[in-house]
């Protein structure tokens, strides 16, 4: 079975549970994955898949990578990816998986790239506290001083304005609250890293 599979952010809305509470919740379309290639130990040193998810015209695909697709016997995908088994030999290429791979009750590890927010300073940044307002104080918003005194240099990983986002992230331990197969939507409890139709790996708990 596979272990991860790619999807997109469609955003946030609200879920009520079996008891009546309202629960946050973000919905994901999950791109079907099919199987390119298979990596065994023997001759790549590691088991892996090779999948490839999403369709794309083969004009839009490079020569190599094109031939990597026909060499497979497998329609061009937009997106490559590995995913570590434990018996590459249960798998096929052409093998493809779909939404159904996930069930309600289990957990996943959902990862993607937050939300770039440029340059920043360091209340936004860091969770800084700003300056008195009174009389007197005008440096509300400045970070303060560098460092002690006649030290004569910035101390590595000072807490500085700079660019703030756009990380990687990976939130743990997602509840999936409904697999709605034929829309090929995915329900998690609570919220995901990234903007609406941003890019997301999911992966079961266990893997």
């Amino acid at each position: 079975m596979a272990l991860e599979l790619i999807g997109k952010k469609v955003g946030m809305t609200q879920w009520f549970d079996g008891e009546g509470r309202s629960v946050p919740a973000t919905v994901v379309l999950v791109e079907p994955a099919v199987v390119v290639q298979v990596k065994a130990p023997e001759g790549d040193g590691y088991a892996a898949l090779q999948l490839g998810a999403g369709a794309v015209e083969e004009r839009k695909v490079t020569k190599p990578v094109l031939g990597h697709f026909r060499r497979a016997g497998v329609s061009p995908r937009r997106h490559l990816f590995e995913v570590r088994v434990g018996d590459p030999g249960a798998f096929s290429v052409g093998q493809e998986f779909g939404v159904d791979v996930f069930a309600p009750g289990e957990r996943v590890d959902v990862t993607g790239v937050s939300k770039g927010r440029g340059f920043q300073g360091t209340i936004k940044r860091w969770g800084f506290s700003s300056r008195p307002k009174s009389h007197g104080h005008k440096w509300i918003r400045r970070p303060g001083t560098a460092g002690p005194t006649g030290f004569r240099k910035v101390i590595k990983g000072k807490k500085y304005p700079g660019h703030y986002g756009a990380d990687r992230i990976t939130v743990q331990n997602l509840e999936v609250l409904k697999v709605d197969v034929e829309r090929r939507l995915l329900v998690l409890r609570g919220s995901v890293p990234g903007p609406r139709t941003g890019l997301l790996r999911i992966r079961k708990r266990d893997a």
